[in-house]
């Protein structure tokens, strides 16, 4: 033996993924950084209570990833978002769920939008490990506004009324068609859809499908496999007679009343 290291033993582990915490909430941050640093891969490298805060946090520490609330004294999220977006990966999490607020940050550049109250432990673990890959989680409320943005319903439930008193720069045009015009429109579109007889989480995938998501993206923005998200299509293809993503569409969005195959791909 010549005591030289066996260039064929264990690599050392990875380095943990390095996160800071933005949350004006006290509380709310303590127990996302005991939850965070009981995982062996994952080191909340500092907290902020404000924008400004999480942004020199963000150059004095290098994280890979921040964790950051839109409401917030001072500087809000949605204002810090484009300054930090250059330097690292950003996950919102939240309590703020208004459809054009959930538009305006994947706008800017966040890497998903968690709303709380609507994931576990394990989830928000899995999300800040794929936002630095680039893999972006939406939670239910989330996908569901993102969904309504896309489909020019926006506008709401808007946060951009002034209210916030002029923290956030204008981004551009957004729907004003008020609740009391698309509720015909959404009633006749329960109705249609019904009729399908897909179930909730069925219903769930048909809509991100609609909305132009791969089975990637919408593996992630459920919290399930693709496997999983492929199964659900095969049931939703056969209880929509369709042989397409786009024939599905047609029917799901009330398109198309025909049963015609467009010959696009099935996956």
């Amino acid at each position: 033996m010549t005591g030289e290291p066996n260039p064929f033993g264990e690599a050392p582990p990875p380095d943990p993924l390095r996160v800071v915490v933005a949350d004006d909430n006290p509380v709310v941050r303590a127990g996302l950084t005991a939850l965070l640093s009981g995982r062996e891969d994952l080191e909340v490298v500092a907290e902020a209570a404000d924008g400004r805060e999480a942004y020199e946090a963000t150059l004095a520490h290098t994280p890979d990833v921040v964790l950051l609330d839109v409401r917030m004294p001072g500087v809000d999220g949605l204002t810090a978002l484009p300054h930090l977006v250059p330097l690292t990966a950003v996950l919102m999490l939240t309590y703020s769920g208004e459809s054009d607020i959930v538009h305006e940050a994947l706008r800017r550049g966040a890497n998903g939008y968690l709303v709380h109250g609507e994931f576990t432990p394990d989830e928000l673990v899995t999300a800040v490990r794929d936002a630095r890959r680039g893999r972006p989680h939406l939670t239910p409320t989330a996908a569901g506004r993102l969904l309504a943005q896309l489909r020019g319903e926006g506008g709401v439930d808007s946060a951009f009324d002034g209210s916030a008193g002029g923290s956030w720069p204008d981004a551009g045009p957004t729907s004003t068609k008020n609740l009391s015009q698309l509720q015909p429109d959404v009633a006749q579109s329960v109705s249609d859809k019904s009729a399908y007889g897909l179930s909730a989480r069925e219903a769930e995938i048909m809509d991100l499908i609609a909305s132009g998501m791969s089975n990637q993206q919408i593996a992630a923005t459920c919290f399930i496999s693709e496997k999983t998200v492929k199964n659900h299509i095969n049931r939703i293809f056969a209880k929509l007679h369709s042989t397409s993503r786009a024939e599905a569409t047609a029917k799901w969005l009330g398109t198309s009343r025909s049963s015609a195959r467009d010959g696009g791909g099935r996956w």
